[in-house]
């Protein structure tokens, strides 16, 4: 390919609306152009990356025996409605595209494909005898998002690798689950990133166990907290940890304190001298359901401790078997709507009655009440009296006459013990997801009815898995991991190209030939080459390759009457000159030692 032919457009400086350095480098390099807010349209370089990173994850996924598949971008709404998600999707901050056809029928344009695979399989594995199967394709995925934003790590339209295994029985399931994770360690390597395996929330995917895949970056999105010596990590969202020891406060008869103006735990604490880990914390919630139906929660949890709301979703959604659609702290103004005046907050205590909900009508008239650990834990705590300007000193959960069901949802922070030793304190990095794996379990196979006759000759659900890629993510990924001031550092094997020939004055016949000839000499021997034969001066040309991040120059310049040109690696110090056979030799040498370096 020659430059000139290219279409290449580069930028100086980078645009005011794109704020992390990939993005930037992505727009001032040519490889995207916004259409509007969140879609992209790829040009041609960022096109033969992302075919580079696809043709990687067919070879590796088609060696674990995957069959590729091409499904639907529109579902029809019947079978998410069936899945139960088609709410949770599209209403409030659902993130599904939908629309109604010219018939009046409801369809979705698809975030993900769980529903439409488990009708498939359903319909065509009928045996025990034809698992397990995974399937997969590669394809443009849509969502809505709220704020889309950084370019292709948050845009509504993307391109992605989506597979889904269909087993009968869960133990086949795990040994899949450990083959596309070993996949995905390969795939993740031969692109060149480097990345971390960290336990994860399964979201609105569902399932008993999933892992992402990251990408240690500072734009990153995610927190992740991992262990010094990496035996543990985890998406802030999923991990667990020991919390720091509390202060013991010493056991008496429970009695009451006057707290007049002390509704925070920061007030009390500072008038009354305690600290805020003797302290136990009250909050009410709601949950609003997927059945349409709102649930109030009552959260006990130990004062200097935040939860987790998402491990708080799920622990609600499995407590009453219901998906929650979102959770918002109670107000006074919610509790006004609903006729009730009397909550004291501020002072309210583990024990609050349920009395004070019998006045709503439209919500559940109880609390479902959990604890954390950290607060189930405390033999003597203080914590609100449920009577203004009043708190409880010395109390237990015997003297509260409350056993509230004890869960994990708290909030884990760097600095906190990791559970497999306490020496090792959690420390805290920013990454980007480029891949997440699942094990659905029996979900989606249930609730679409989906399948199949096992040996005694007994239907059964299918056990499922999920197994997904971004793959215009992951293009994204690599430059925020690769690159440097003068611009994008591309791994060799994703690249556009892994050689720029640069004539360096295209007004010397010299220099042009003997470039010419190098690239057609390059091309021949099947190194992905360009050649940059623009009329533009060399130092221009120099700072778009270096821009564009292509990871090997030749120059031909000066030295060309003599047969030489100048061998330089994107980020190495010690350009070369050399016999142009002498380059080409060496050239196809370090390409050929880096690709297998990948395959071992």
């Amino acid at each position: 390919m020659r430059v000139s032919r290219l279409m290449l457009v580069t930028l100086r400086d980078a645009p005011a609306d794109a704020e992390v350095i990939s993005h930037q480098l992505l727009l001032r390099g040519g490889f995207i152009k916004r259409v509007t807010s969140g879609i992209y349209a790829y040009m041609p370089l960022l096109w033969k990356v992302i075919k580079k990173i696809t043709f990687i994850v067919q070879e590796e996924l088609n060696a674990k025996g995957c069959l590729e598949t091409l499904l639907p971008q529109l579902h029809p709404a019947e079978i998410w409605k069936q899945s139960g998600r088609w709410d949770g999707y599209t209403a409030g901050e659902g993130i599904m595209f939908n629309l109604i056809d010219r018939q009046e029928r409801e369809f979705g344009l698809a975030p993900t494909h769980e529903e439409v695979i488990t009708k498939i399989a359903g319909e065509i594995l009928q045996s025990y005898k034809q698992l397990p199967v995974n399937l997969y394709q590669i394809q443009t995925k849509f969502r809505d998002e709220i704020r889309p934003r950084f370019g292709l790590m948050r845009s509504r339209e993307f391109i992605m690798k989506d597979a889904y295994s269909f087993h009968a029985n869960e133990q086949n399931l795990k040994y899949t689950y450990t083959e596309m994770n070993d996949a995905y360690e390969r795939i993740f390597k031969r692109c060149g990133i480097e990345t971390v395996a960290v336990d994860a929330d399964s979201g609105a995917i569902g399932g008993a166990e999933s892992r992402e895949f990251m990408v240690t970056a500072n734009a990153g999105e995610d927190l992740i907290l991992l262990s010094p010596d990496k035996k543990y990590a985890a998406n802030q969202e999923k991990a667990s940890s020991h919390p720091p020891s509390a202060n013991i406060l010493k056991k008496g008869k429970p009695k009451l304190i006057e707290t007049k103006s002390q509704m925070t735990i920061k007030e009390l604490c500072l008038e009354q001298n305690f600290s805020p880990d003797q302290v136990i914390k009250v909050i009410l919630l709601l949950a609003k359901l997927d059945n349409s139906l709102s649930q109030p929660i009552l959260i006990s949890i130990r004062g200097d401790q935040d939860i987790n709301e998402v491990k708080l979703t799920n622990v609600i959604s499995k407590h009453i078997n219901s998906n929650v659609i979102k959770l918002s702290a109670l107000s006074i103004k919610d509790l006004k709507e609903q006729g009730i005046n009397n909550i004291p907050f501020g002072y309210i205590g583990p024990d609050l009655e349920d009395s004070y909900l019998k006045q709503s009508i439209e919500w559940e008239n109880k609390f479902i009440r959990f604890a954390d650990h950290t607060a189930a834990n405390l033999e003597s705590f203080v914590c609100g009296a449920n009577v203004v300007d009043y708190h409880k000193i010395y109390a237990t959960w015997s003297s509260l006459g409350e056993s509230p069901e004890v869960v994990d949802i708290r909030k884990a922070i760097p600095g906190d013990s990791s559970l497999h030793d306490k020496n090792q304190k959690l420390i805290a990095k920013r990454g980007i997801e480029i891949g997440h794996i699942f094990q659905l379990g029996r979900k989606y196979s249930s609730s679409l009815e989906a399948s199949f006759t096992n040996e005694s000759g007994k239907k059964e659900p299918f056990w499922m898995g999920c197994y997904g890629i971004g793959i215009s993510r992951l293009a994204q990924a690599a430059i925020e991991q690769n690159h440097d001031k003068n611009g994008i550092i591309w791994p060799l094997s994703i690249a556009p190209f892994e050689v720029i020939v640069v004539v360096a004055n295209m007004k010397d016949e010299v220099q042009y030939k003997l470039a010419n000839e190098v690239y057609l000499d390059l091309k021949d021997k099947g190194v992905d080459v360009l050649i940059d034969d623009r009329e533009e001066r060399a130092g221009v040309k120099f700072k778009d390759a270096d821009l564009i991040g292509i990871p090997w120059k030749v120059i031909a310049g000066r030295e060309s009457s003599s047969r030489k040109v100048e061998l330089v690696h994107r980020t190495r110090k010690d350009p070369k000159l050399l016999d142009s056979n002498e380059a080409i030799k060496e050239l196809i040498s370090e390409i050929s030692n880096y690709k297998k370096s990948l395959l071992h």
